[in-house]
This record gives C-alpha cells, sequence and structure tokens, in this order.
C-alpha cells in the first residue's frame, strides 16, 4: 500500500512547483485519482504530460499502485 501523500511527494520532487492533488480512490491504496496543475507542461501535448507524470510513478505502477485516473493542466 502507499499513501496519496507518498505519490504527491513522489510528483513534487520530479515537478517542483506544480500543485498537486491525489486521491486514494478506492481507500485500498492502489486506486489513486491525481490532477497535476504545473507550468512544466508548457508547449507540451496532453500525451507528453502524463508521460511526465507516469515516469516519476512507474517503479510504484510495477509494484504497489494498480491504477490511476489522470489530469494534467498547465497553470
Amino acid at each position: 500500500m502507499i499513501t496519496p501523500t507518498e505519490v504527491q511527494q513522489m510528483i513534487l520532487a520530479g515537478i517542483p512547483n506544480s500543485r498537486v492533488e491525489v486521491k486514494d480512490m478506492t481507500g485500498t491504496g492502489d486506486h489513486f485519482d491525481i490532477v497535476v496543475v504545473s507550468n512544466a507542461f508548457q508547449g507540451k501535448t496532453m500525451l507528453e504530460q502524463h508521460q511526465m507524470v507516469f515516469s516519476l510513478l512507474r517503479d510504484e505502477m510495477d509494484r504497489r499502485i494498480h491504477a490511476v485516473q489522470l489530469k494534467t493542466k498547465l497553470s
């Protein structure tokens, strides 16, 4: 199990100065609803934005995260 705070910290470490909201969708610590708002997404397609976030979670998605609903936005 991984906590929403841990997921948030992983994203903030890789995309500093962003706003990150993480909610546990099922209460089981493996399904998350994530919203990331950042200037780092400037000039990037939605696919590239999502790849940026998923690259930060890759190891945990192989182990402790089963599903992610992700929204990214430019701030």
